[in-house]
């Protein structure tokens, strides 16, 4: 059974656990590890013959512009992740019209091919939030990866539709962020920070559950997280350092494991293949 594998293409110091601590106009002034990080992804996908959609943010992307056009040429789907990697929640509507709509371009203009797919940073995208759909598809996007039917301090719609299907009212398919259906809670089993603190049995036998009940999965990863020397950052809170560094020193051997237990391909391929494109 063919899921969905995504990779969320951004800095380390981009996450929003160090929203507070370090700013968009002091990016500069960090070191850049992304490009490392995701030739490492790469050339462990490409071993692999694994296709991956590759949600990027749009900094990112002005800023190495021959990643991208790497990780294209690679085969992989390229797809939007918005300009500066801030949540949607924090933003007005034309805010986030222009923030996204500038991270289309600069995309479609590096690869030359039209970008269908979104995902809000910190799958900022909850009730509050879905006037963001809207401008989405004024956009010219046909999906949207942002959704986790959980309950989160910072994100989530738990009782969401958990399956990829069409958004009510909208021209658009929706892959939810996945998680196992457990009595009446959703369990975050789909990468991440999940990911790297349960250990890896209980992630392939939960994602096997998955696959028994012929559910279409999605698992999401960051470059930073394969990479044991991401810098630890002074002035996070004790639970935000303890999400962002869980399980750093194993993360990579295990992304590898995954990638030979089950059958990955993009998120534009699996949302065909279920006709919703």
């Amino acid at each position: 059974m063919l899921h969905a594998l995504s990779i969320d293409l951004e800095e380390f110091f981009q996450i929003h656990a160090l929203s507070d601590v370090i700013k968009p106009e002091s990016w500069g002034a960090y070191p850049a590890s992304v490009e490392q990080n995701t030739l490492k992804l790469l050339d462990l996908l490409e071993s692999s013959s694994v296709r991956a959609t590759f949600f990027c943010l749009g900094w990112v992307a002005q800023h190495h512009g021959d990643l991208i056009r790497r990780i294209h040429a690679n085969g992989h789907e390229i797809a939007c992740h918005g300009y500066s990697h801030q949540v949607i929640y924090n933003q007005d509507p034309q805010t986030f019209r222009d923030d996204v709509g500038r991270a289309k371009k600069v995309l479609e203009d590096i690869t030359g091919e039209e970008v269908i797919g979104y995902r809000a940073p910190t799958y900022s995208i909850t009730r509050e939030t879905f006037w963001a759909l809207d401008i989405l598809q004024e956009l010219g996007f046909r999906y949207d990866s942002s959704i986790f039917p959980i309950y989160h301090d910072n994100y989530g719609i738990p009782d969401a539709p958990r399956l990829p299907h069409r958004l009510p009212g909208t021209a658009l398919a929706e892959f939810p962020i996945s998680t196992l259906r457990i009595g009446k809670c959703n369990l975050p089993v789909s990468g991440g920070g999940y990911f790297r603190l349960f250990p890896y049995w209980l992630t392939r036998c939960a994602l096997g559950v998955l696959e028994r009940r012929k559910e279409p999965f999605i698992f999401y990863i960051h470059p930073w997280e394969i990479n044991p020397d991401t810098p630890r950052i002074a002035g996070m809170t004790a639970l935000s350092r303890f999400r962002t560094y869980i399980g750093i020193s194993h993360a990579y051997a295990r992304f590898s494991r995954l990638i030979s237990d089950f059958t990955f391909t993009t998120v534009r391929q699996v949302l065909e293949d279920r006709d919703l494109l």
